[in-house]
């Protein structure tokens, strides 16, 4: 990898993991229209782990109370409002861990990495994007989540092992469908986000460990430090700015991109 790919590569990661605008598509689409070398499973593994760090260290009173009302909850102390996300956030995962492991020994995961899949998936889902934040009610807060609601959206998440997709923007979409405002459909959105990039970051981990390529951990470091930056920035200007703006520019961006792969393909 030279620093152009490196620097482009982290910040797309960085910048599109936490948007409702697919990750995945936007770094697959470099190596498909530049014809770059693929990047990597270290790579991978590198700014999987920079944007982890950032929406760890963005939410870090959030977690705090969160880890310990959940381990208070299982001593037997009651449950708190705290305790129930923990839960909720918990068991929302488990669809898509489900579905992924599903992918991964099937082989069909290798398989939607196309860019005819990349068009289909921008277009529909951020057309139902668009329809979600236009006619829905958006007036719950956070607090109102249960764990019905919660289940719902984790089952959407499993929508996102599809490339083009968007985790934040299929989790966001079910939950302003279900009657969140913006800024709630996001922040449970973000939490749900941390032991699913997690898991993948473990899942690659492994995966690197098995593989005899070697490492230069110069990139590595290079790539961890601009995603986890990028992401850490993205978070913030996205919360202060979502209920002023809404999700609509990121709707008409897909729209956009979409129509683009398909003249591209």
């Amino acid at each position: 990898m030279n620093l152009l790919q490196i620097v482009v590569l982290s910040l797309i990661q960085g910048l599109t993991e936490f948007l409702p605008i697919s990750s995945s598509a936007h770094l697959i689409l470099p190596a498909k229209l530049l014809h770059w070398p693929d990047q990597g499973l270290a790579f991978d593994v590198a700014v999987h782990i920079g944007t982890l760090l950032a929406v760890i260290i963005y939410f870090r009173k959030d977690l705090v109370l969160l880890i310990r009302d959940w381990c208070l909850s299982l001593m037997g102390r009651g449950a708190t409002p705290h305790s129930n996300m923990a839960w909720y956030v918990g068991l929302a995962t488990i669809p898509a861990v489900l579905f992924g492991l599903f992918l991964k020994v099937s082989g069909l995961d290798d398989s939607m990495r196309s860019l005819q899949v990349i068009a289909g998936t921008t277009l529909i889902f951020g057309a139902l994007l668009g329809v979600a934040d236009y006619y829905a009610p958006c007036r719950w807060p956070l607090k109102a989540m249960n764990l019905p609601k919660a289940m719902v959206i984790g089952f959407a998440q499993m929508l996102a092992l599809v490339p083009g997709t968007s985790r934040s923007g299929i989790t966001m979409t079910a939950a302003l469908f279900l009657g969140f405002d913006r800024e709630s459909a996001a922040r449970f959105s973000f939490l749900l986000s941390i032991p699913v990039i997690l898991g993948a970051g473990l899942l690659l981990t492994l995966d690197l460990m098995k593989s005899p390529a070697p490492v230069d951990w110069q990139v590595l470091m290079m790539g961890a430090l601009l995603s986890g930056i990028s992401a850490l920035l993205c978070i913030h200007l996205f919360l202060g700015a979502i209920n002023r703006m809404g999700l609509m520019p990121f709707v008409i961006y897909r729209l956009a991109l979409g129509v683009a792969l398909l003249f591209v393909i």
